[in-house]
């Protein structure tokens, strides 16, 4: 059994990368993908990857809340996406619930950096809150030319179906084992397993029974159980259909 965190900040999390990744393989969690935020982050998110590689990949990307300061991540972003680390453009999108960037910044960086992955045959990881209908609607004339998916999806049945059709998968985080999360768990159990990933988004979102701590990749293994308990399938088996999904996402990613 062999899981993939599609989506962790390594970062951010208060502990030493290789204690990380030894309290990860406890659990079966062997690789995991560090993800790139803004300019300052992108060093050592790419230098944390070379040196664990290949147990760490990354994705290099400007996150909507950075999006004002673009312009200062974009020489480096587009140096270093050819490095066998970098699988992915990412994180990228739309967030109305808090606004740190305009509305007009994030649509531009948001389709800039679309295009960026097209031009790279990278797929993207998408960060959407509150705003569903702009997040489709820059995504639509893209259909059948971006692969990618929806970090940490928390969004409504509409957004996954849009999503889907779009030929877009849906990563789900430690949300789904909270109280309050029967609508996500109902996406889950409406979305077809081959369409599914899981990651942590640590040291945000840690799932039950962990809530309240810092978020870690060898968390996930509660979502894992949780979401195989929605899909009815041993934790065995998700494993196997999960991990066949990431790697036909993410072609750059090499398995161990």
């Amino acid at each position: 059994m062999h899981f993939i965190d599609t989506h962790t900040h390594l970062s951010m999390i208060e502990s030493e990368v290789q204690a990380i990744l030894d309290r990860a393989k406890d659990v079966n969690i062997l690789q995991m993908v560090n993800i790139g935020t803004n300019h300052e982050d992108h060093p050592e998110v790419l230098m944390t990857a070379k040196k664990f590689y290949p147990k760490v990949f990354c994705t290099l990307g400007v996150h909507p809340h950075d999006a004002k300061d673009y312009h200062l991540a974009k020489d480096f972003l587009l140096k270093n996406l050819k490095e066998k680390e970098v699988i992915a453009v990412g994180e990228i999108g739309l967030d109305y619930y808090y606004k740190n960037s305009s509305v007009e910044d994030q649509k531009k960086a948001f389709i800039e950096q679309i295009e960026i992955s097209i031009d790279h045959n990278l797929p993207i990881e998408i960060h959407t809150r509150d705003a569903e209908e702009d997040t489709i609607e820059i995504l639509k004339p893209y259909k059948g030319k971006v692969k990618g998916l929806i970090h940490c999806f928390t969004g409504t049945q509409w957004l996954a179906d849009e999503a889907l059709q779009l030929g877009l998968n849906l990563s789900i985080s430690g949300v789904v084992t909270f109280k309050s999360a029967d609508a996500l768990r109902d996406v889950v159990k409406n979305t077809p397993l081959e369409r599914l990933h899981i990651e942590t988004d640590a040291p945000f979102l840690a799932p039950i029974p962990h809530r309240g701590k810092k978020n870690e990749p060898s968390f996930m293994i509660e979502t894992a159980k949780k979401v195989a308990e929605l899909k009815q399938v041993s934790l065995d088996d998700l494993a196997k259909q999960v991990q066949k999904n990431t790697l036909k996402l993410f072609p750059k990613l090499v398995p161990l």
